[in-house]
Order: structure tokens, then C-alpha cells, then sequence
């Protein structure tokens, strides 16, 4: 028997009923894996695949950075002046609580 270049080279096989088929291939389309075997093998060995959604992560790293970079200037400008302002210590505490409320809003989001 010639090898093929694919290392899983073993076919199996097994039967289902075709309620069991459409079941599969729910589960299939629903775990956005683009390969049929791979999910199989995954799900087999793994016991479960997990799809995660991480656009709500991106958004919040990036208003993390807003906040980041406004208090980068804030630091700034007391370094520069020797002095802190009311204004800064308030925006200080503005960001502090946007921070909070992306954190919180990430734990809600989580299983």
C-alpha cells in the first residue's frame, strides 16, 4: 500500500442514522472549523470544540488604548509642568472608571 502525502492516512468509518447526520452536521456548521475531518478528529479527541467569539476583545483592547494614551499625556504634561491639575486628576478618575466598566463588561460576557 503507497503512503499518501497526508499523514492521517487511516480512513474510518462508522454509520449513523440520518437523525444523527443532520445532528453532526448542525454541530458541524455551527463550529465554523472549516474541515469536516478536522472537526470529527477535534471532537473525538477533545471532547468538545469551542467557538469563540473575540470582536468583543478587540473593541474594548482598543478603548483600552484610547484610555492609555490619554493618560500617557496627562503623565506628560505633569512631568513637563511639575504640576497636576484638578482637570487631570478628574480625567485620571473618568478613565479609571471607563476601565471598569470594559472589565465589567467583559466578565458579563463570559460563560
Amino acid at each position: 500500500m503507497e503512503k499518501s502525502n497526508n499523514t492521517n492516512y487511516i480512513s474510518m468509518n462508522f454509520r449513523v442514522t440520518e437523525d444523527e447526520r443532520d445532528f453532526i452536521n448542525k454541530k458541524y456548521r455551527l463550529s465554523k472549523v472549516k474541515n469536516r475531518s478536522v472537526f470529527l478528529r477535534k471532537l473525538v479527541m477533545q471532547g468538545y470544540i469551542l467557538n469563540i467569539d473575540y470582536s468583543a476583545f478587540r473593541d474594548i483592547n482598543a478603548n483600552i488604548g484610547r484610555i492609555a494614551g490619554t493618560l500617557n499625556q496627562i503623565g506628560k504634561r505633569v512631568n513637563t509642568t511639575n504640576n497636576i491639575y484638578k482637570e487631570d486628576v478628574e480625567e485620571i478618575k473618568k478613565k479609571q472608571e471607563e476601565v471598569w466598566l470594559l472589565l465589567k463588561s467583559i466578565q458579563s460576557k463570559l460563560p
